[in-house]
C-alpha cells in the first residue's frame, strides 16, 4: 500500500515545527526565538519583492526576444514558494525558503521540473515578441459613422457592394 507524501507531511511539520521551536528555545532563549521567527519573516518578505521584480524583467526580456521563458517563469514559482516559505513561522520551512532563494538550488529544481512539466509556449507567432509587433491602421470614426443596423448612408457605400458580389 502506498502512503500519500503531502498528507503525510502536513501532519508531521509542525511537530518537527514545535521540536524545532523548543530546541533553538533552549539554546538562545525565548524572546531571541520569537525575534528570529519575526526576522525571516521580514527578510523573506522583502527577499520576495526585490528578486521577484529582477524575474519578472528578465520574464519580459525573454518574451520580447521571441525566447521560451518557462526557465524564468519555474524560478519566479520557487521564489514564490521560498517568501511564502519565509513567512510560515518554523526553522525548517526557513531553511527551505532560504534555500530556495539560492539561484543555483533553483537551478537544480529547474532541471527536475523541466522534464515533468510541459510550459506549452510558442512565441514564434508574435513576431519576435510584443516590442516588435508592427501596429495595424487606425480608422478613427465618429459616432454617427457606424451603426449596428444598416442606415440609409450606408446603402450606397463601397463595402455593401463588395459584400454583395
Amino acid at each position: 500500500m502506498r502512503i500519500p507524501f503531502i498528507p503525510l507531511f502536513l501532519l508531521v511539520l509542525p511537530l518537527v515545527e514545535i521540536a524545532g521551536f523548543v530546541v533553538v528555545g533552549r539554546q538562545i532563549g525565548v524572546l531571541a526565538t520569537l525575534g528570529l521567527i519575526v526576522a525571516t519573516g521580514i527578510a523573506g518578505a522583502m527577499l520576495m519583492r526585490f528578486q521577484g521584480f529582477g524575474v519578472m524583467t528578465r520574464i519580459r526580456r525573454d518574451i520580447e526576444a521571441g525566447r521560451d521563458p518557462g526557465r524564468e517563469l519555474a524560478h519566479g514559482i520557487m521564489i514564490l514558494l521560498a517568501g511564502f516559505l519565509l513567512l510560515i513561522p518554523g526553522f525548517l520551512t526557513d531553511i527551505l525558503g532560504i534555500l530556495l532563494f539560492v539561484p543555483k538550488v533553483r537551478d537544480l529544481g529547474w532541471r527536475f521540473l523541466k522534464s515533468r512539466v510541459n510550459f506549452a509556449t510558442d512565441f514564434s507567432a508574435m513576431g519576435g515578441g510584443f516590442a516588435r509587433r508592427g501596429r495595424g491602421r487606425t480608422i478613427d470614426l465618429d459616432p454617427d459613422d457606424y451603426s449596428k443596423g444598416e442606415s440609409p448612408r450606408s446603402r450606397g457605400s463601397p463595402w455593401r457592394q463588395i459584400d454583395e458580389e
